[in-house]
Formats: structure tokens, sequence, C-alpha cells
């Protein structure tokens, strides 16, 4: 099966206000391109680290780089399947996801490096191949997160700049260099 077109810049009338500073970061026209540069960037920065820097925290009560990791996993399967739901016409309002439950609950600290950094591979290869399908009305449908309106190719966008949100932070905060 053929690959459909990149999706355009979304609207801000397709996402919360809230999402504006992710989809800030995102630069490219193509936002496949940038997120398949992320899918190999990503483990390119952390994959140095040893198990011991990896458990470093910037300030007590912060998250380790796993913990980071473990987030950006979690909101990389909450942010597929937001789009999947509103590409495949979904009408419910999906609901928002506090990530410092997730975080606590999750155990990502427990996680050996290397098996989080697959994982991650894992995950945005599979959103990349679902994306790949996606034809020009699927990319533009708009449904709800939160109660708000949320376009899946503004899913996209978020899913790119929350990964070089964090990539920032990782950079600055914690010391690891990261491109993303």
């Amino acid at each position: 099966m053929q690959s459909n077109p990149t999706p355009a810049r979304p609207a801000e009338a397709e996402y919360a206000p809230y999402f504006g500073r992710y989809i800030s970061l995102v630069s490219e026209s193509d936002v496949l391109e940038a997120l398949r540069t992320q899918a190999k960037a990503l483990p390119e920065g952390l994959r140095r680290l040893s198990e011991e820097k990896a458990g470093y925290r910037y300030a007590p009560g912060k998250w380790s780089v796993r913990e980071v990791l473990g987030h950006l996993i979690d909101g990389e399967r909450v942010f597929g399947y937001r789009s999947l739901r509103i590409a495949r016409g979904d009408v419910l309002s999906l609901p928002s996801f506090d990530e410092n439950q997730f975080a606590g609950a999750a155990g990502h600290d427990r996680c050996p490096l290397p098996e989080l950094l697959e994982e991650f591979a894992a995950l945005r290869t599979s959103h990349l191949l679902m994306y790949r399908h996606f034809d020009e009305v699927a990319w533009k449908r708009i449904g709800r997160v939160n109660e708000q309106p949320t376009s899946t190719r503004a899913l996209a966008f978020i899913m790119a700049g929350h990964v070089r949100h964090h990539c920032s932070i990782l950079s600055t905060r914690y010391g690891v260099e990261m491109v993303a």
C-alpha cells in the first residue's frame, strides 16, 4: 500500500492552547519525518548512559532519566491511541491523563535503560506505520480530548513536540546531550 500525503500543520482551533507549546517546537513541514528522525536520535542520545546515570535526578522529587523516558513512552501510547480514535471518527471525548500518577505507578526506574529504549522504538515504529495509512480526511478529523477539540494531525505534532520538550529538559537539567 502506498503512503498517503503528509498532514499540514494544524490550525490553532485544532488543539487546546496548552498543547501549543509542543506544536511550536516542530518547525518541520513534514511531521512524519520529524517523528522518524526522533526514533533514531532519542536512542542515540540515551544509549551512552550507564544505568547509574540513567537513575540520575537533578533535584529531590524529580524524575530520573529512566522515568523521563518512561513518561515519553506513556505519552507516545496516549497520543497514538488518541490519534487512532479520532482518525477513525470517534465522537466521544477522550480523557486527559495525569503524568505524575502514571509515572508513580509505572516503575520505569526499575527497568533497564536498553529495554525502555526498545519499547519507545517499537511504539514509535507502530505509530509511524499507522500514520502512513491515514488519508487526508483522517488527518483533518477533529475529535475531543478532555472536552477540547483535537485533530489527528495536531496529535502527530504534539507527539513530536512532546519528545522535543523533554529532550530539552534532559539536556539542560540532566546534562544529557540530546538532539531530537
